[in-house]
Parts: structure tokens; sequence; C-alpha cells
């Protein structure tokens, strides 16, 4: 499938579906490094929305257009026009916080495949996914301070669970620009390859996901997210560890194992 939303005369969010469930999300401003404007944010929300209420989609990979950037953060053009004050970057704030959310709650597994530039709201994006993987000249940052900004709530929480509180606060003091090999260190990244290597590296860790049971998927996820709250588990979600028994892919697994040959989960 592909969903094409006009922003003047450009195409700023495309959607494509493969046969196995591989969904590719391409951000897609390349003459402006792919930096996200306001109506941008809104239509991510959008599309992160359909497809976590899409059982059909096994992966979600994120991508910007082009080899140059995953995206520099949000296009400094629209501060005059849409926040130049606390009232509209209020309602600039709650548009990008529901893209936020909305792709932290992504049932399905998600990968960012990163080339290039990714910084500010584009580093925010690349964070919220499961898995990042970029290559060597990968640049990364949040300088917003030396625009005068603050993270608010929503954002700078993503960025501390990506990274942890000292590490997430040592990033917006000194709001320097951090390579591939420190990203990797830090947390930022899940693996570093070599710039020619990341889109392979990228879509085959889709594919090792999409062939995995998604329903196991989505559990792992759903589980890790309610062990960050620390209100005791109750009986009701404990025994849902065990609900796995009593799906068709267990069975599934299980014979293929058995007979050493390779599952088709149906997700059922």
């Amino acid at each position: 499938m592909s969903t094409i939303i006009e922003e003047d005369v450009t195409d700023t969010v495309l959607v494509d579906q493969d046969d196995d469930g591989i969904v590719i999300v391409t951000l897609n401003r390349p003459h402006k490094l792919n930096a996200f404007t306001k109506a941008m944010w809104g239509r991510m929300g959008e599309v992160f929305r359909e497809l976590g209420a899409n059982e059909s989609v096994r992966c979600v990979v994120i991508r910007g257009a082009g080899e140059r950037a995953f995206g520099p953060g949000n296009d400094i053009s629209e501060f005059k026009t849409d926040r130049s004050n606390a009232r509209q970057a209020k309602q600039y704030g709650d548009l990008m916080h529901g893209t936020i959310q909305a792709l932290k709650s992504m049932p399905h597994p998600t990968v960012a495949m990163i080339h290039g530039i990714c910084v500010g709201g584009g580093m925010e994006i690349a964070g919220l996914c499961n898995i990042r993987i970029c290559g060597k000249s990968s640049r990364f940052g949040a300088p917003i301070a030396k625009l005068g900004l603050v993270m608010a709530y929503e954002e700078i929480g993503a960025l501390r669970d990506l990274v942890g509180s000292g590490r997430a606060l040592e990033i917006l003091l000194e709001g320097r620009i951090i390579g591939s090999a420190e990203a990797e260190h830090m947390g930022i990244v899940s693996r570093v390859v070599p710039d020619t290597k990341v889109t392979d590296e990228a879509m085959a860790a889709a594919h090792r996901i999409a062939a995995g049971a998604p329903l196991v998927h989505r559990w792992h996820k759903k589980f890790l997210d309610r062990l960050a709250n620390s209100v005791p588990l109750s009986d009701a979600e404990k025994d849902e560890g065990f609900a796995c028994y009593d799906t068709n892919d267990f069975q599934i697994g299980y014979q293929a194992f058995l007979e050493k040959k390779t599952p088709k989960f149906t997700g059922r």
C-alpha cells in the first residue's frame, strides 16, 4: 500500500507494505533533509495509529528519504508562523506529543534505518524505535539549548528512557553533535554498520522480526513496557505470560521445531 499526503506540492510521509508484513515509513522531505513540519508531525501520528491497529503488520521500518539524513529535527522556518509564542508552541507540542505517544505505544516491533544526520526531533523519532541501526557517518544530538528551547516532558521522558537521566542531561547541557561510535556506547543506537550497509542491515533485522511469532513480539513489548511501571503486577497480568500456550502460533512453532521446518506463523 502507499499513503500519500500533500504539504503544498510535496509528499511528506510515504507508507509501503510488502507481502511479509514489513511496512516502510519514509519521512520524505529530502530537499530539507527531511526536517519535520507541523503538518508532517500530524500525519506521522495518523500513520502510526493506523499501523498500530493493523494486525497484518509484522514490523515497521522508519527511515528518512535519501541517504543524507534521517532527520535534522523541526523546520526552523515554521518558528515565526507556528511557534512564535507559548500558546502556539503548546498547540504544536500537543501534536508532536500525540505522535510520540502513538509511536511509543505501537504494538508492532519498530526499526529505525538511520542514514546521515539524526538530530533533535529526528533523534526523538528514531530513539523511540525498538532497534536503531545507523551508518558510521551518522551524527546525533539535541542542541536545542542553542535555540533557547526546552525539551518538554513527553520528549525528555523518551530521551531518558533511551539513555538514562545522566546521559540525557549530558546530551542536553552540552548540545554537542555525537558521532556514531559514541552514540552506540550511549545507547542512542543499537548497532553501527558501514554507510553502504545500513539499508541491508535494517531490512535484514526487519525480516528476522517478521519471521517470528507476531503475538509473541507484541506480548514482549507490552510486558517490558508494563515492567517500567512500579505498580505490582496483578495475578491476571502474571497469568497473561502463559496465554501463548493457547495460540495457534505456539502449535505451529512447536511442531515446526520438532519437524525441523521453518514455522509460518499466522498471528492467531
